[in-house]
């Protein structure tokens, strides 16, 4: 039987002899945001909790400020678009910058744009951080059950607590998604920790940094301009989390060393 977010597919298997069966694999479909029946922008991505992806990337695109300014928001029947009334008008914008996401990342800003350093007294232990991380995919998420999706959390770094979990192929979107579950949950994203299975590019950096992350961790390597952005911006960029360890980019002071 199908299940959320895969597809059943027949798979040939070679060890010293052939085997057939059948293996859930994940869904990748085309989604496209409309905003007052503007077309926005078409992603590529998993067809699970569409409207967190729309409202999160509205968000972190700046395009919105709130829940408050969304009248109504709707996931077309077939699953491959989300239409998002607002309470004011909407002017799309013209400039849209290609990422370096899986499939095909957008942003409509410069994902190295200024942002006010960030001054905190926020800490977390390594091995906190490196438990937390491994909470992001449990038994029942949807990467035990078919491999090929990324995850992104955010931390209370006080309790240790996971606040939003969000899974997607796609390391941007799943970012997205854990803003917008934010938005509706009514969750603070500031002062918290942005946890993802996916490699940290300078846009992925800019989201976290717009959410008020001022630790953002990684299972696996950021890039250069992610790791000089970190550092302009006084954030601590970990990468590599396991359990024996992690890799800090920048600042950290937050990770306890001195």
């Amino acid at each position: 039987m199908k299940q959320p977010g895969t597809a059943p597919v027949r798979r040939y298997t070679y060890r010293q002899e052939w085997q057939l069966g059948e293996v859930e694999i994940i869904e990748e479909t085309l989604i496209t945001i409309y905003v007052n029946e503007q077309e926005l922008i078409t992603l590529m991505g998993s067809p699970l909790n569409l409207d967190w992806l729309a409202l999160g990337f509205l968000k972190n695109e700046g395009l919105i400020e709130g829940l408050d300014e969304v009248e109504q928001i709707r996931v077309n029947p077939s699953g491959c678009g989300v239409e998002v009334w607002l309470s004011r008008s909407f002017e799309k914008p013209e400039r849209i910058i290609a990422t370096s996401g899986c499939g095909r990342g957008v942003t409509f800003s410069d994902p190295s744009v200024e942002i006010e350093p960030f001054r905190d007294t926020l800490r977390i232990e390594p091995q906190s951080l490196s438990e937390a991380i491994n909470r992001l995919q449990s038994k029942d998420s949807l990467y035990a059950r078919a491999r090929g999706v990324h995850a992104a959390g955010l931390l209370d770094p006080d309790s240790n607590q996971l606040l939003a979990v969000a899974e997607d192929i796609g390391r941007h979107n799943s970012i997205d998604k854990v803003r917008g579950a934010c938005l509706v949950e009514g969750i603070e994203t500031r002062g918290r920790v942005l946890l993802t299975t996916g490699r940290v590019s300078s846009e992925m950096l800019r989201k976290g940094a717009l959410m008020g992350c001022p630790i953002i961790a990684s299972r696996t390597s950021p890039t250069s301009l992610s790791v000089n952005m970190a550092r302009a911006w006084n954030i601590t960029l970990v990468g590599y989390v396991r359990r024996e360890g992690v890799q800090v980019y920048s600042f950290p002071e937050r990770m306890g060393y001195n």
